[in-house]
């Protein structure tokens, strides 16, 4: 039954079928780079990296006259040995704005979008270079576009306090928000509770079944990206509005196949990832409309609280799962910056002598005009 299955492997499963179709659009030499590909990526990046390649292969059949008239089945790595850097630079600026056909919509892509589709065709170039199977690589010579640092939007902790009262209250909710918060309340207050007393990704969260909460250790089990299994520790006020929650969920009778979810819908069933997105959307929007916050937002939210609290940036990447402290120490630079400038006043070499102390203030007792009349040097 799909309820044994755990919810990672399901997962892993749907989106190995998904990546089978998908690469039937494909020319049959990509097979190769699929296979070649997976022991060192997850199914969901696969799938990524299907998307922007069939995207590729349109913009060839689209805008290059040698192959217009080719099923994109019929490219061959012949034809791709004839591409070069001009032809992939072409690309980057065809990625801005694309017509996409099938929808019949403009696809616009902003900065990481065109990174992402270009890294992907890196990858897929290099890898038949190295195999020896094409004698160009001109993807090695296009230089990836540079990327605007992002502000990262997080709550303080006057948000957190407000976002946590609304869950509770329902404040401010719509009629017919509130009549779905009488049943969701109690679940919707340990789901919020949770994401932003562990920051733990929104994937994580609705993957979650109740045997993996452990009370006596104050733990959950979750697995990683990539199916590495961690356990990440929660404190008194999480455990608090889990037991809240759990107490709810034994009176519930799930869907078949969704026995073993933490997180129910209003269904019954396993609550999916587009669901938290909405609900944490709902609520937010009621304590801080002009910030854009997300599931992913509250884990920086608590990143970013850890960090305060700790100074220890490891301990941040260990707790938030990143493989690489770098990515952690990207996001959280602007603390980095903050702490330094506090370290001035930490430390005093001797109390301040009364003569210091005559010489500023009769520099702040000076007029503005004797100030004025400085050395024209003072822009030194």
């Amino acid at each position: 039954m799909a309820g044994n299955i755990p919810y990672y492997e399901q997962k892993d499963r749907e989106n190995t079928l998904r990546l089978r179709e998908m690469i039937k659009e494909l020319p049959p030499f990509c097979v190769d780079f699929f296979r070649g590909i997976e022991p060192q990526t997850s199914s969901r990046t696969r799938i990524a990296y299907a998307y922007d390649m069939k995207v590729f292969f349109e913009f060839l059949k689209k805008e290059n006259p040698m192959l217009s008239s080719l099923d994109i089945r019929d490219i061959t790595l012949e034809h791709l040995d004839q591409i070069r850097a001009g032809d992939l630079e072409e690309y980057m600026e065809y990625l801005k704005y694309r017509y996409d056909d099938k929808n019949a919509e403009v696809v616009v892509n902003k900065e990481r979008g065109i990174m992402r589709k270009i890294s992907s065709l890196k990858s897929f170039y290099n890898y038949f270079y190295r195999q020896e199977r094409l004698k160009n690589n001109p993807a090695a010579l296009i230089k990836l576009p540079k990327l605007h640092e992002k502000e990262i939007i997080r709550l303080d902790i006057d948000e957190v306090a407000m976002l946590l009262d609304a869950v509770e209250n329902g404040d401010s909710l719509t009629k017919k928000q509130r009549e779905f918060h009488e049943k969701t309340q109690v679940r919707d207050l340990a789901l919020m509770t949770l994401l932003l007393g562990t920051g733990i990704r929104v994937s994580e969260c609705v993957g979650l079944d109740i045997s993996d909460v452990d009370f006596k250790n104050s733990g959950i089990r979750i697995h990683r990206k990539g199916g590495k299994e961690v356990t990440v520790y929660f404190g008194d006020e999480v455990e608090e509005a889990l037991l809240g929650y759990l107490e709810q969920r034994r009176h519930i009778v799930p869907a078949e196949g969704h026995e073993n979810a933490l997180f129910l819908s209003l269904q019954m069933k396993r609550m999916s990832v587009r669901s938290v997105e909405n609900l944490v959307k709902k609520y937010a929007r009621i304590v801080t409309p002009l910030k854009k916050i997300t599931p992913h937002k509250l884990r920086s939210t608590y990143g970013t609280t850890l960090y305060q609290e700790t100074g220890d940036i490891y301990l941040v990447a260990d707790v938030l799962g990143h493989t690489d402290v770098n990515t952690t120490k990207k996001h959280y630079a602007a603390l980095d910056n903050e702490r330094r400038r506090s370290a001035r006043d930490k430390v005093r070499l001797r109390e301040e002598s009364p003569a210091l102390s005559s010489a500023v203030a009769a520099m702040q007792e000076e007029p503005a005009d004797d100030a004025a009349a400085g050395d024209s040097d003072s822009d030194d």
